[in-house]
């Protein structure tokens, strides 16, 4: 009986292993098929309540479930003109819910630009992804306009690039996103917010955190270091904003923050605590800020993209349908989110970025190590037990 269970095990690792080095190995086929299958799951979530439940979990829990999930949609749509007209659609519909009351709830909107420049950055940026689409209207041209244009007025008057999320608080990664949407209305709309976008990175490159020279994680009420989980959306999207400042501050976030297991949440030599944007750290790893990281490795050409894709293949416990994927059985709906926008990543503003040098497939072999040594070690024992059965007969 015991043989029976061992063999059993041993057949079960075995096909673990084997699907595992699937993942690491074998080329891709259509990762965009992939994101597709994952915005059907999250649309069934966001119906059934999943936005109202993260936001009792995270601060902007409901805000970026519905964001992510139209800025996925975007994404897709731009890579495949076929799924343009259902990617608009997807994409309003997300637009309309964080401009409900519900979307909006959290913030103050008291602050410049309407409730702070998180709000108001991360719209107008889904707001441009809609723009992008070719397939908007005359009023989707004018909000874009009116809120693009209070957007410039805020950083114009401001005393600081580092503008409010919430009263008495600033984060730059949120300013990053107000400026490169800024970036996206003259790519799409005409030549008009240039000035600003130039003043902010002069004005920013005076504010770089010393010890790293990357942007800070936080600026107002006091000003902190850089952070993986930060720098990782920061690089996404300073691409589009600053392609030459862009490249220079990625170099140094690769070189503080990436490892062979991930993005780390404090920079190389230094450690610290797991918190809400971060997430609870695994041996200093930050799995959103290495979900972040996979987009925006992508949006620099950079290879690290492949191995960061495929390790989450590995270990994200995927679980894919006819019609829908999930990772993780589908228990943090809003780290689906993050990660389909990760994995369809692309600039939206940028083109023609350098594409960076390949890495060493040799961070395989760990991976490989793990996944082929429980089936190797099995097979092993039952070998070994055959063999001291014959023996005992043969005397």
């Amino acid at each position: 009986m015991l043989r029976k269970v061992v063999i059993g095990v041993a057949v079960i690792a075995t096909l673990v292993a084997g699907v595992g080095t699937a993942r690491l190995v074998l080329p891709w086929t259509d990762p965009a098929r992939g994101v597709v299958k994952q915005l059907k799951f999250l649309r069934a979530e966001l119906e059934n309540g999943a936005d109202v439940a993260a936001q009792k979990q995270f601060p902007e829990g409901y805000f970026f479930l519905n964001v992510l999930y139209g800025l996925s949609w975007v994404q897709v749509g731009l890579d495949d003109p076929e799924r343009s007209a259902d990617a608009t659609a997807e994409a309003r519909w997300a637009l309309d819910r964080i401009a409900s009351r519900d979307g909006t709830a959290p913030f103050d909107e008291s602050l410049q630009p309407r409730y702070g420049v998180f709000y108001a950055g991360w719209t107008n940026w889904l707001r441009g992804g809609l723009f992008a689409l070719g397939r908007s209207e005359a009023a989707d041209r004018a909000a874009f306009t009116s809120a693009s244009a209070e957007i410039a007025s805020a950083f114009r008057t401001a005393p600081s690039p580092f503008l409010a999320a919430y009263p008495g608080q600033a984060w730059p990664v949120d300013s990053v996103v107000a400026i490169a949407s800024l970036r996206l209305y003259d790519a799409l709309v005409a030549p008009r917010f240039g000035q600003a976008a130039r003043t902010w990175v002069t004005a920013a490159r005076t504010r770089l955190d010393p010890a790293t020279g990357l942007l800070p994680h936080q600026a107002v009420p006091q000003v902190s270091g850089a952070r993986g989980s930060s720098q990782a959306m920061i690089q996404r999207f300073l691409v589009d904003i600053d392609p030459a400042f862009a490249e220079e501050q990625y170099a140094l976030f690769k070189e503080r923050f990436v490892n062979g297991l991930g993005v780390r949440e404090y920079p190389e030599g230094t450690s610290g605590h797991g918190d809400v944007d971060s997430g609870p750290l695994v041996f200093g790893m930050s799995l959103s800020a290495t979900v972040v990281g996979l987009g925006a490795a992508r949006v620099h050409h950079d290879p690290l993209a492949d191995r960061l894709a495929r390790t989450g293949e590995l270990v994200g416990l995927p679980f894919s349908g006819l019609t829908t994927k999930r990772y993780l059985f589908g228990a943090v709906p809003i780290g689906d989110a993050f990660l389909a926008w990760s994995t369809s990543a692309r600039p939206l503003v940028a083109a023609g970025q350098p594409e960076l040098d390949g890495e060493s497939g040799w961070w395989r072999l760990p991976w490989l190590v793990l996944l082929w040594l429980p089936a190797l070690l099995l097979w092993g024992a039952l070998r070994l037990r055959h063999r001291g059965r014959r023996r005992r007969r043969a005397r």
